[in-house]
C-alpha cells in the first residue's frame, strides 16, 4: 500500500520545522521536506541564529576593548582571532540544526532531503541534487519555505565582495572599509558586528530615516548612538551602481530623489534592503495557487491557499518576517488541522534588533496611532534613572510606553537599551490580556533589575515616575 502521510511540509525553517512537531504531537503522520542538508532554514543556519552568535562575540571584543578599565579589570589590548569567532558561530549552527533532527526523530517525523514542489493537491514531488524524484502522498500540505535576500537591479552578488546577508556571516578578515546597503535591521546588525572589530562602517538608506517601521523616537535616538559608535549615514540617498576595482569597491550613490552622483570607496558592500518570498521552484503557477502582487501566497484566516489541501504560513504569507511569528503560525496551523480552536494575535508580536544597545518593540508605534486617529498617551523613563543600568554600564536608552487615552490599555512599548529584547516580553503579556498601564504600575518588580524601568514608564502614565 502506497504511504499516506497527513501533512508534508516543503521547508524547515522555524515556521516548519515548529508546525511538524505540533502536528506530531496532536497524532498526525508528518512528512518534511528540505533541500538542504540540515535543517533550520535561513534563520538557524545563515540567519538569526549565526548573527547572533557574531553580534555576542563581537560585543564581547568591544568591552573588553573599551570598558573592561572602567570596572577596574587591566587587561592588555583583546586581539582579534577571526577563524575562532567562526568557529564559535559554526558550533551555535550546528547545536541547533542537530537539536532540530533529534526533535523529529523524537516526534517520528519522516524527512525528505531535496527541493520540494506541488504536483497537484495531495502530492509532493522531491527532487534529489542528483535529479532523481520520488513523489509524497499526503492529505495536506504546508508552503513554509521562507523568503531570500532581496536583490539591487544590476548588481551582481558575489558573497565575496558584494554580498547579501549569507556572505557577511563568513568573510575572512574584517573589512577596513564596509558599506552597507539599508538601514533595517539585518543591515544594522551586521553592521555593528564588523564595526566593533574595526571596520569603518557606512549605511546607505533610500528612505530619510533608519529601522522604517519602528517608532521614530527610538530610531532617531539610537541613530546618534550608532554615529557615537563610528557610523556614517547617508540617507535619502540611493546607489546606483557597483564597480570592482583594484583596491576593492567605487560605489555610486546620488540622492533619492536624483542628483549628482558620488563615490564611495570600500572594500566590501552589503546588500541588505529587505527579503521576499522564497516560492522559486514550487510548481505554484502550475497548480494555480494565486499569488499576491508583492509576491506572497494568498490564504485565508486558516492558512489555506485557493486550493484545498494546501496552506502557507511564515515568510511566504503577508505578515513581518519573523521566525517567532512562523512558529506561532506552524503551532495554529497544526491545532486547526487537529479540530482544535487557535489563532495568533497579529497584535502582539515583538520585534527585536539585536544591535547594543538592543532595540525592541511591541504594539502600536506613536506614528501609526496618530495615523489611525487612536488618542493616546505616552509614559517614557531613562535607564540613567535605572540603578542596575548604571551598575553595569548601560544607562543608554529609554522605556517608551503607549496607552489609550480614555481605558489606559496598553496599545504599544519600545525599549531602546541593553538586553530590551528580554524586557519586552512583559509588556506583550500585559496586552495579550489587555491589560492596563497601572496594571503594570502596581506589579512589584524585584530590585535592582533593568526591568525597573518599565514599571517606572508605566508609572509615568500616572501620577508620574519615582526615580526622575
Amino acid at each position: 500500500m502506497v504511504d499516506v502521510f497527513d501533512l508534508t511540509i516543503i521547508g524547515s525553517g522555524p515556521g516548519g520545522y515548529v508546525c511538524a512537531i505540533r502536528a506530531a504531537q496532536l497524532g498526525m503522520k508528518v512528512a518534511v521536506v528540505e533541500q538542504n542538508p540540515t535543517f533550520g532554514g535561513t534563520c538557524l543556519n545563515v540567519g538569526c541564529i549565526p548573527s547572533k552568535a557574531l553580534l555576542y562575540a563581537s560585543e564581547m571584543f568591544e568591552q573588553a576593548g573599551h570598558n573592561f578599565d572602567k570596572l577596574g579589570i587591566d587587561i592588555d589590548g583583546p586581539r582579534l582571532n577571526l577563524p575562532q569567532m567562526m568557529i564559535h558561530k559554526d558550533d551555535v549552527v550546528s547545536a541547533n540544526t542537530s537539536g532540530i533532527a533529534f526533535l523529529f526523530k523524537k516526534n517520528k517525523i519522516t524527512s525528505f532531503e531535496g527541493l520540494g514542489s506541488i504536483e497537484k493537491a495531495g502530492k509532493v514531488l522531491v527532487t534529489a541534487k542528483d535529479g532523481k524524484t520520488q513523489s509524497i502522498d499526503t492529505k495536506n500540505i504546508v508552503i513554509a519555505t521562507g523568503s531570500v535576500s532581496t536583490d539591487l537591479p544590476n548588481i551582481k552578488i558575489d558573497e565575496e565582495k558584494i554580498v547579501s546577508s549569507t556572505g557577511a556571516l563568513k568573510l575572512s578578515k574584517v573589512p577596513q572599509n564596509l558599506v552597507v546597503i539599508g538601514a533595517g535591521v539585518i543591515g544594522l546588525e551586521l553592521g555593528s558586528v564588523w564595526a566593533r572589530l574595526g571596520a569603518k562602517v557606512t549605511v546607505v538608506e533610500y528612505l530619510d530615516r533608519i529601522l522604517p517601521g519602528m517608532d521614530a523616537d527610538i530610531a532617531k535616538q539610537f541613530m546618534r548612538m550608532l554615529k557615537k559608535q563610528g557610523f556614517d549615514f547617508k540617507l535619502a540617498t540611493k546607489v546606483t551602481n557597483i564597480e570592482k576595482t583594484s583596491k576593492g569597491l567605487s560605489i555610486t550613490t546620488e540622492a533619492a530623489a536624483g542628483g549628482e552622483q558620488q563615490n564611495i570607496e570600500a572594500d566590501v558592500a552589503l546588500v541588505a534592503i529587505g527579503r521576499k518570498p522564497n516560492v522559486t521552484g514550487l510548481g505554484l503557477d502550475k497548480i494555480g495557487v494565486e499569488i499576491s502582487e508583492r509576491g506572497q501566497v494568498k490564504i485565508d484566516s486558516s492558512y489555506k491557499t485557493n486550493i484545498d489541501g494546501i496552506y502557507a504560513i511564515g515568510d511566504v504569507v503577508e505578515g513581518p518576517m519573523l521566525a517567532h511569528k512562523a512558529s506561532d503560525e506552524g503551532v495554529v496551523l497544526a491545532e486547526k488541522l487537529a479540530g482544535h480552536t487557535a489563532h495568533v494575535n497579529y497584535g502582539v508580536i515583538p520585534g527585536v534588533v539585536y544591535t547594543s544597545p538592543e532595540i525592541a518593540s511591541v504594539g502600536k508605534t506613536e506614528e501609526e496611532l496618530k495615523e489611525q486617529g487612536i488618542a493616546y498617551k505616552v509614559g517614557k523613563f531613562p535607564f540613567m534613572g535605572n540603578g542596575r543600568a548604571k551598575a553595569m554600564l548601560a544607562a543608554d536608552g529609554f522605556v517608551k510606553i503607549l496607552a489609550d487615552a480614555t481605558t489606559d490599555r496598553v496599545l504599544g512599548g519600545h525599549i531602546l537599551g541593553h538586553n530590551a529584547g528580554e524586557m519586552i516580553h512583559e509588556i506583550a503579556v500585559l496586552m495579550e490580556f489587555s491589560g492596563s498601564s497601572e496594571d503594570l504600575a502596581l506589579t512589584c518588580h524585584a530590585h535592582p533589575t533593568m526591568s525597573e524601568a518599565v514599571r517606572e514608564a508605566a508609572l509615568a502614565l500616572g501620577d508620574g515616575a519615582i526615580h526622575i
